[in-house]
C-alpha cells in the first residue's frame, strides 16, 4: 500500500497534518482527516491542511483545511501561520510577505526571521464582519454573547466561567442560531488586562487554540467596551497578540508556528 509523507504542526498547541498535495495529491482529504486525526488509531490533530500552489496569480500558495470529523473550514489563523513557516523553512519559498489563498479568501502573513528561522508570523486577518452583531441567544445559563465572523462564524461569551467551554460548547455550535454551525469562545478579562479565552471549534471540539477565534474574542471586547483595540488572548496553549488597526480596519494576528515532526501514512482511499 502506498504512502504520503506529512508534517505534523503546531500553533499554541492547535495541532494539524500538513501535506504538500502539489507533490502528493490526497483523493479524499475528508475522510483523511478523519482517520488520521484520531488519536488512539491515527497521526493524531485537530485536522487536516492541504497545502498547494495557488491557481489564481493574485496569491503564492493555497491552503484547505479539513477538521477532525471531515467538515471543510473556511479558514483557520493557526494553520495559516504554520502554512508560513513550512513554506519558508522548506525551501518552497524565499518571501517574508506570502499571500495564502483561503476559502474565506487571500489572507497576507508577514514572517519575522531570525537568522533563517520564522519566530513568529503576523497574519492579515482582513476586517471583521458585524453585519449580525447583535445576534443573541438568551439563555438563563449564560451570559448574552456576540457574534463576530472573521471569515468563519464566532460566537463569544464573555463570563468568569471559561470552563464551561465542553459542557456548553457542543450545545452552543448545533444552536439553531447558527445553521451552519459555529465556533464558540468563552473569555474572562484578567485583571492585567489581557483575555483568558477557551474555545470550541466546529467540528473539531475544545481546540488548545484558535487564531481566527482569538480574533472574534479581542473584536467582541472592543465592541463591549471591555477592551481596547489591541490585546493579549490567553489560550490553553499559549498566547496570541491581537490588534484591530483603526486606519484600515483589519484585523492583525501575531503569534508562534512550530513542526512537531514529519512521517509517513498509508493513503486513504
Amino acid at each position: 500500500m502506498s504512502k504520503i509523507p506529512f508534517t505534523k504542526m503546531h500553533g499554541c498547541g492547535n495541532d494539524y497534518i500538513y501535506v504538500d498535495v502539489s507533490q502528493h495529491p490526497i483523493d479524499n482529504p475528508a475522510q483523511a482527516a478523519i482517520c488520521w486525526s484520531d488519536r488512539h488509531q491515527g497521526i493524531g490533530s485537530d485536522g487536516l491542511v492541504l497545502i498547494d500552489k495557488a491557481r489564481i496569480p493574485e496569491a503564492d500558495f493555497s491552503m484547505r483545511i479539513f477538521n477532525a470529523d471531515g467538515s471543510e473550514a473556511m479558514m483557520c489563523g493557526n494553520a495559516s501561520r504554520c502554512v508560513g513557516k513550512y513554506l519558508y523553512e522548506r525551501g518552497l519559498t524565499n518571501k517574508t510577505e506570502i499571500r495564502l489563498l483561503t476559502l474565506s479568501g487571500i489572507k497576507i502573513l508577514l514572517l519575522h526571521i531570525n537568522h533563517s528561522i520564522v519566530e513568529s508570523v503576523t497574519v492579515d486577518m482582513g476586517e471583521p464582519m458585524l453585519e449580525n452583531t447583535g445576534q443573541y441567544i438568551p439563555s438563563r445559563d449564560l451570559n448574552q454573547g456576540t457574534f463576530v465572523s472573521m471569515g468563519n462564524p464566532h460566537y463569544v461569551i464573555f463570563t468568569d466561567d471559561v470552563d464551561q467551554v465542553g459542557e456548553k460548547g457542543r450545545m452552543l455550535e448545533q444552536h439553531p442560531a447558527f445553521p451552519q454551525r459555529c465556533n464558540i469562545e468563552f473569555a474572562r478579562i484578567e485583571a492585567d488586562g489581557s483575555i483568558r479565552t477557551r474555545v470550541w471549534e466546529r467540528g473539531s471540539g475544545i481546540t488548545q487554540a484558535c487564531g481566527s477565534g482569538a480574533c472574534a474574542t479581542a473584536v467582541a471586547a472592543a465592541l463591549t467596551g471591555r477592551a481596547g483595540r489591541q490585546s493579549e488572548i490567553i489560550m490553553d496553549g499559549g498566547t496570541l497578540s491581537i490588534e484591530w488597526n483603526p486606519k484600515d480596519n483589519h484585523i492583525y494576528k501575531t503569534g508562534p508556528a512550530a513542526f512537531v515532526f514529519d512521517g509517513e501514512i498509508e493513503i486513504v482511499k
